[in-house]
């Protein structure tokens, strides 16, 4: 979420209040196939968004399991977010 936050920034040349609203995360967890908790693992993103941007960080998401990613990280989170 903090990852997400900042690169938001950078788009906006540093200035947060050019956010309208964050749109979707889509969040890839790293899991076996017994493990179904993807979810709870996602909303500690969702929670960033909201506690920075309030209401309009209020989003739709998306929580899936996959049996690895990239370079062996355990989470990656993916945003769409509209800026002015």
């Amino acid at each position: 979420g903090l990852n997400i936050a900042a690169q938001v920034k950078a788009a906006c040349d540093g200035d947060l209040n050019k956010v309208k609203r964050v749109v979707k995360l889509v969040g890839f967890v790293n899991s076996g196939h017994e493990f179904t908790d993807q979810p709870k693992i996602i909303n500690g993103a969702s929670d960033v968004m909201v506690e920075i941007f309030g209401e309009i960080g209020r989003h739709a998401r998306s929580a899936v399991g996959v049996n690895t990613l990239p370079l062996g990280v355990t989470t990656e989170v993916e945003a769409i977010v509209e800026i002015e």
